[in-house]
């Protein structure tokens, strides 16, 4: 395993949901880490994110990682959940706060 997936591993399990985003929450540096922010604000729950920009192994080996070809994408409980197209059809349907329920994720405070 290499030095990048090591560390992605380290970071998914150490979280309950963590967002791999360009930028931060607070500055999202692409329409899409935007969105899926929005997402998990409206869902409610605590999480966290990676800014791919600040290292270049990482934002290569999530790719391959999740073999999902684009960034941000969402892990909830050490499982890859998608991209931001898929979390705004799972929010749409309900189906992420159902497994955001299901996985029992904290609550944002």
């Amino acid at each position: 395993m290499s030095d990048a997936n090591t560390r992605i591993t380290e970071i998914v399990n150490s979280n309950d949901v963590v967002l791999f985003m360009k930028g931060t929450p607070l500055f999202p540096q692409c329409g899409f880490s935007s969105r899926a922010i929005a997402i998990l604000e409206h869902c409610g729950v605590a999480y966290d994110s990676f800014d791919v920009l600040q290292d270049m192994e990482v934002r290569q080996g999530i790719k391959s990682y999740s073999d999902w070809p684009t960034i941000p994408q969402l892990y909830v409980k050490g499982e890859f959940v998608g991209g931001s197209d898929i979390m705004m059809e799972m929010y749409e349907a309900g189906e992420l706060q159902q497994l955001m329920q299901e996985k029992a994720v904290a609550k944002a405070s």
